[in-house]
């Protein structure tokens, strides 16, 4: 059986980098964060950290806290058929519930970073960069109305990313062999 991890962190946290990693190895990569951005893209939005989050709320209204989950539960099907899948931003609790009623041996991948590291990589972040106030803002909404943590407590392996890449991925290969 194909396997699917769902990588989960706050905003900045390296889950990109995890996610990444594992496509070139392989794995089907599905990028809830992407919904967002193409959703904005069809409506002719452009990228900034309020329309970013306008979005996001827009969706929910619209799917209800599951949104991304329900949104990419065609593609993942479709995608473990033949491959393993990775899942880059599962966010709300709900999400989860959904992704684990239809696919009850998903694993969770916490990616953690302490709290000022994030927000000084966000900071410098190409793209999709934030300031310190507009990190604590997406972080504080994140918590109090996606119920953003539940996810990120509940996992199954937890990578520390206060270092380099090189460690983070070296943690990754570790719980890769633990999993396999």
């Amino acid at each position: 059986m194909n396997k699917l991890i769902a990588v989960v962190g706050m905003t900045g946290s390296g889950k990109s980098v995890i996610t990444d990693y594992l496509e070139k190895n392989g794995f089907k990569k599905v990028y809830f964060g992407g919904l967002t951005y193409e959703k904005m893209k069809e409506e002719g939005i452009s990228y900034t950290p309020e329309a970013d989050k306008m979005m996001r709320v827009k969706m929910r209204e619209e799917y209800g806290m599951a949104a991304y989950a329900i949104l990419s539960l065609p593609k993942i099907k479709e995608y473990i058929k033949d491959s393993d899948v990775v899942i880059d931003g599962l966010y709300s609790w709900d999400e989860y519930l959904v992704l684990k009623n239809e696919f009850p041996n998903i694993i969770l991948l916490s990616v953690v970073v302490d709290k000022n590291i994030r927000y000084d990589r966000l900071k410098i972040r190409p793209n999709r960069n934030y300031t310190y106030e507009e990190a604590m803002d997406r972080d504080l909404n994140e918590i109090e109305k996606l119920s953003k943590g539940g996810p990120i407590c509940y996992a199954d392996y937890y990578i520390l990313n206060n270092t380099t890449i090189e460690d983070e991925i070296n943690s990754l290969k570790n719980i890769l062999n633990k999993i396999k």
